[in-house]
Parts: structure tokens; C-alpha cells; sequence
């Protein structure tokens, strides 16, 4: 098998049911309505008793941009070094600079903090200024792999910025597709050269409660509060049959 998935698991339950889907790692986070932010010391505690897949935990402290103050800086790396302990097998992180391009400087310290563990930088390169003079600044601060859309919602409509970005990265960083990557997309992903895949391939779960005053606790009723999100094993075992079908 050459390929690699990564399931975007927001929840230990979901990351049970990207083993079982037959994913190769996830990449543990909370809060996918605003794209992910660090999960729980006990989530991931339990994420690394429960499955035996690598587990690699997203540190991005809060949602929003990913220009971050000396504060939360401060925290992104006191979470790395929590990681570490708890015996995680890789970090996924990004720090960009207000003018839109990659924080060299922090960027070197984050992924020398997080050695051994490979570090993940996350699409946070999709809000970069020049993405070309981006993927050679980290090349420079050594990091494993980019996860990006090509700059687009979702990786299909990114396809053409994502090749661009994988003649640059050359043998020196592997460009992993992520947004909207699903089933009716993921083989034209892998003719086109790529083999790592990341997607959450979730489902929305009815909760337990039988009774609702509908009342929003985020303040709008854009969210769906009556369900939870969890990755479906279903769902990711469907993937992984279309990609060993053009093995």
C-alpha cells in the first residue's frame, strides 16, 4: 500500500473509528466548526490508549487567523511539550506572520521543540501571501509535511495550485490534499500523484436527549446542536476501497 489517510478526528470516539475504517493515522482535534483547535490533555490521553495508529494532535489555540501573540505562542508550545509527554507520534501546527508570510523565526523553534515527532504544517499555508516563497521558507525550518487545500475551499477546486505546490516541495516535504476530500474525488487526488490523504469523513449523530427548548448555546443557529459530529468508519472504509482499487 502506497498511500497514506489521515482521518481529521475530532473526538477519541472518532479516532476508534478511523482505526477500525482503516486509516493509517489521525490527527486529533476539537472544535471543526472553526477548523480545528487543540483538544483536551485527556482526549488525547485516551486517543493514544484506545488506538494503536499513530496519533498526531493539531496545536492551534484558538480559531480565527494564525498570527498569534507572545501569549499564545507561549501556549502552543507548552501544549507541544505536553504532547510529547503523553507520547504522541507527530505535531500539526502553523504560525504566519500579519503580512501573510510563513513566521521562519517561529516556525524553526516549533518544529526544533517538537524533534523527534515530524511536523505538520497546516493550512495555515493556504492563507500565505506566495505560496512558492512559502514552501521554501519551510523547507528551511524542516518541516515533513504540508496539509492544504491549494489555496481553494476544497482540494478538488485546489488541484491545479496543489500540483504547482508539489513541484516545489520536490522530495523535501510531502503536499497532503485536505478539504472536501471524499470518495467522489479521492481517486482523480491519486491519478494526479498524491498519496497522503487527510478528511474527517464525518457523520452527523443524533444526540441522546429526547427533549430540546431549542435554544442555541453558541448564540446563532447556524450550528447544528441536536447532533454530533464523529468520523464514520463507513465512510473511510468506502475511501480506502476506491484508492486499493488503482493501487
Amino acid at each position: 500500500m502506497s498511500y497514506q489517510i489521515e482521518i481529521c478526528a475530532n473526538s477519541v470516539q472518532s479516532a476508534i473509528n478511523a482505526e477500525k475504517g482503516g486509516a493509517n493515522r489521525v490527527e486529533l482535534c476539537d472544535n471543526l466548526w472553526e477548523g480545528g483547535t487543540t483538544p483536551s490533555m485527556a482526549t488525547i490521553m485516551l486517543a493514544k490508549q484506545q488506538v494503536s495508529i499513530d496519533v498526531y494532535v493539531l496545536i492551534r489555540p484558538r480559531g480565527g487567523d494564525f498570527v498569534y501573540s507572545d501569549l499564545e505562542f507561549e501556549i502552543i508550545k507548552k501544549d507541544i511539550l505536553l504532547c510529547k509527554e503523553a507520547g504522541v507520534d507527530g505535531i500539526v501546527c502553523g504560525v504566519l506572520l500579519p503580512s501573510g508570510e510563513v513566521d521562519i523565526g517561529r516556525t524553526k523553534e516549533l518544529v526544533k521543540l517538537s524533534h523527534p515527532l515530524p511536523f505538520t504544517f497546516h493550512r495555515a499555508i493556504d492563507h500565505v501571501s506566495d505560496i512558492e516563497k512559502g514552501i521554501a521558507d519551510l523547507k528551511e525550518c524542516g518541516v515533513a509535511r504540508l496539509l492544504t487545500s491549494g489555496q481553494k475551499t476544497s482540494a478538488i477546486d485546489g488541484l491545479d495550485k496543489l500540483m504547482m505546490m508539489s513541484s516545489c516541495a520536490g522530495d523535501e516535504i510531502s503536499i497532503m490534499p485536505g478539504g472536501g476530500v471524499n470518495a467522489d474525488n479521492v481517486q482523480k487526488l491519486y491519478k494526479r500523484g498524491f498519496r497522503e490523504f487527510h478528511f474527517s469523513a464525518k457523520s452527523h449523530v443524533k444526540g441522546q436527549k429526547n427533549y430540546s427548548n431549542k435554544v442555541p448555546m453558541n448564540g446563532s443557529i447556524d450550528i447544528p446542536e441536536e447532533t454530533i459530529q464523529v468520523s464514520d468508519t463507513n465512510k473511510i472504509q468506502e475511501i480506502k476501497k476506491l484508492l486499493d482499487a488503482i493501487e
